[in-house]
């Protein structure tokens, strides 16, 4: 039947193939990034995985209006956060197993629950930099590029891009304590 379909309307066929061309190159490219940012905030490889699965799906679903996002990797960034952080919350909604765990296990539960608010507090800190501190930090954290290549991907000397490393990390100290 969409065989047909597309025999019938070749110019959506077309249409189509073009959005899915346009698809893989922006955001396919994305997904070992995306996959880094899950698993540092779900902190397990399989639900990192099933995240930017579902964050593909999502978009795939939502891909005729794609073309009017500016900048991808912040999107798509910004999509896995938020769903990353309701599967946490989702997590901790849950009813309690029949039998307890011992405490120390509570203690981990909670501690793994601060470090993901304390992971929120520091992308809304990151959010907040100006644009040249936060494009190098996101450079050397996430993207995990040395000295050099991030002087080559921003045309930023050594020492302007040490100095613009180290702003960037005190602000976002500065930001984490006065949350």
């Amino acid at each position: 039947s969409s065989l047909m379909a597309n025999t019938k309307h070749p110019q959506s066929a077309i249409c189509l193939q073009m959005r899915t061309e346009s698809f893989r190159e922006k955001f396919l490219p994305l997904n070992d990034i995306l996959y880094k940012v899950a698993f540092y905030i779900l902190e397990s490889e399989a639900d990192a995985r099933d995240a930017v699965q579902e964050l593909y799906l999502k978009l795939w679903s939502r891909r005729e209006v794609l073309n009017d996002v500016s900048n991808p990797k912040a999107y798509c960034i910004t999509l896995l956060k938020n769903s990353c952080i309701d599967t946490i919350r989702r997590r901790s909604r849950q009813t309690l197993p029949e039998i307890l765990p011992e405490r120390d296990d509570g203690m981990e539960q909670a501690d793994r629950i601060l470090a993901r608010e304390r992971l929120a507090n520091v992308l809304e800190a990151v959010k907040s930099l100006p644009e040249r501190q936060r494009e190098v930090l996101l450079l050397k954290t996430v993207e995990g590029l040395d000295y050099k290549e991030i002087e080559k991907k921003t045309g930023t000397n050594g020492i302007m891009l040490r100095v613009l490393l180290s702003k960037a990390r005190k602000t976002t100290r500065e930001y984490e304590k006065d949350r």
